[in-house]
Order: structure tokens, then C-alpha cells, then sequence
């Protein structure tokens, strides 16, 4: 006779990315009843299979904050899960990618006097966190993980505020205008390095999602952050002012502030 397990599918409206999905799977890791988890980032749903009933489930996901809601649940006979081998191999590339852009945004930030950029390599070094931990704590302690997350929660909070500082200060005193032309061609850069973190994660899930739809590249935060910043470049140049890129870095900033909290919610 065939055990059957139960199938349930979440709705998850704010995950565009594969930050958001590692944030999950460590959620999730722990909880003994989970057989399989499932992503499909580009039309946000999440598959769980599992044993038993879904309440801790759904409470674990409801705390993130992902705006995730239960669509529903049913028995299924799946029980051959294929685990992808290559998963870490890519968690690796992705960090890596993410970890140098941060490197690389960071000191063009701050020679060309961009805000726009500093603020944006704090989001790349908030990915490299989450990918981070997800690879470091494999095979750890649930007590390891937490306490890795809340340091990298805080951590990520402490730059952040920092970057506040100075963007008040900026808006308050006589400062040159960032070169606008470094903000252009390195978030071009970064906006092509999204893209490629993007493609080789989703294309590594299943045969059909081989070829990434455009539609999820372009609903990604990461990607959203790199036109804003592209486009206050042109402004910067246009107006003559450094205030676009003072407001983009402000709006980086808390976003990567609410990232932050998100990892911190991992270590509670």
C-alpha cells in the first residue's frame, strides 16, 4: 500500500528572489514533518510536501513578513524527491558574484561620492549574508544558525544607519556631485550580474524553467534597486544635483534595513 503525503501550496506575493527562498528553507529547516520544498520564484508559489498537518508550517512562513498565504493542501503519492547536486556548487557562484559586487560597488561608491552605490552594495552584501548562511550552516545546530543570523541581521542594520548618517550629512552640507557616469556603468554592471544570479538559480530547478521568463527578472528588488540607481545617475547629470541620489540611497537603505529584520526573525 502507497503512504500518501500531503501536499500543501503557499502563495508568497514578496518573493523575488532567491534571497527571499534561501530565507525560507532556513525557516523552514528544522521542521521534521517537511519531505520536499518546491519554489517556483517566478510566479511566487512555494510546494510543500509533508507529513502531518500544516499549522507550524504556515505560522514559520507567516512570520517572515513574505505576505505568504495557504492556497491549499492535498494527499499526493510523490514521494521520489530529485535532489539537485548542483544546488550548493550554484549557492557558491551566486555568493561569489554578489560578495565582489559588493567589493566593487562599495569603492566606486564611495571615489565617485555616490550614495546610490554605497547603498547598493549593502544590498548585494545582504544577499551574499543570506547565501551565506544558508551554505555555512549546513549541517549545523539550529542554536549555530540562529546565532550566525543574528549576527549577520545586525551587522547588515549597524551599515545601514551608518549610510543614514551620511546621507544626512550630504543633504545638509556642500558636497560635489557624485560622478554620474560611474553610476551608470557600474549599476549596469550590476544589473547584468542580477540577471546571471537569477538565470543559473531558476535554470537550475527544472528542465522547463530553462529559459528564466523576463517577467520575473524585472520584479526582482535587486534589479528594481539597479534602474534606480542608473536613473539617478541621469538626473544627477540633468539637474545638476546630488539630491536623486541622496533619495535612491535613502530608499536602499531601508531596504536593506527590512532585509535585515527578516534575518534577524531567523535567530528568534
Amino acid at each position: 500500500m502507497t503512504t500518501k503525503i500531503n501536499k500543501t501550496v503557499f502563495e508568497i506575493s514578496k518573493m523575488d528572489c532567491p534571497s527571499e527562498e534561501n530565507l525560507i528553507r532556513m525557516k523552514l529547516d528544522g521542521i521534521s514533518e517537511i519531505k520536499n520544498l518546491d519554489f517556483d520564484i517566478a510566479n511566487r508559489k512555494l510546494t510543500v510536501f509533508h507529513d502531518g498537518q500544516t499549522d507550524l508550517i504556515e505560522k514559520s512562513i507567516m512570520e517572515l513578513n513574505l505576505g505568504g498565504k495557504k492556497i491549499s493542501t492535498e494527499q499526493t503519492d510523490e514521494k521520489d524527491f530529485e535532489e539537485n547536486n548542483n544546488q550548493k556548487k550554484l549557492l557558491w557562484i551566486v555568493l561569489a558574484i554578489n560578495f565582489a559586487f559588493f567589493i566593487i560597488e562599495m569603492t566606486t561608491g564611495i571615489i565617485s561620492k555616490s550614495m546610490g552605490l554605497v547603498a547598493d552594495s549593502l544590498d548585494m552584501l545582504a544577499d551574499s549574508l543570506v547565501y551565506g548562511i544558508s551554505l555555512f550552516a549546513v549541517g549545523g545546530t539550529l542554536i549555530r544558525k540562529k546565532r550566525i543570523a543574528r549576527i549577520a541581521g545586525y551587522f547588515q542594520i549597524t551599515l545601514a544607519v551608518i549610510g543614514f548618517v551620511e546621507v544626512l550629512r550630504r543633504f545638509f552640507g556642500a558636497e560635489k556631485l557624485p560622478d554620474f557616469s560611474t553610476m551608470i556603468i557600474v549599476s549596469i554592471f550590476a544589473l547584468i550580474a542580477n540577471g546571471i544570479c537569477l538565470y543559473i538559480l531558476q535554470k537550475s530547478k527544472s528542465k522547463e524553467e530553462a529559459h528564466m521568463k523576463a517577467s520575473m527578472i524585472f520584479t526582482s528588488n535587486d534589479v528594481v534597486i539597479n534602474l534606480g540607481v542608473i536613473i539617478a545617475g541621469v538626473l544627477v547629470n540633468w539637474l545638476n544635483s546630488n539630491k536623486p541620489d541622496l533619495i535612491v540611497g535613502t530608499i536602499v537603505f531601508i531596504l536593506v534595513v527590512q532585509g535585515a529584520f527578516r534575518i534577524l526573525k531567523l535567530s528568534k
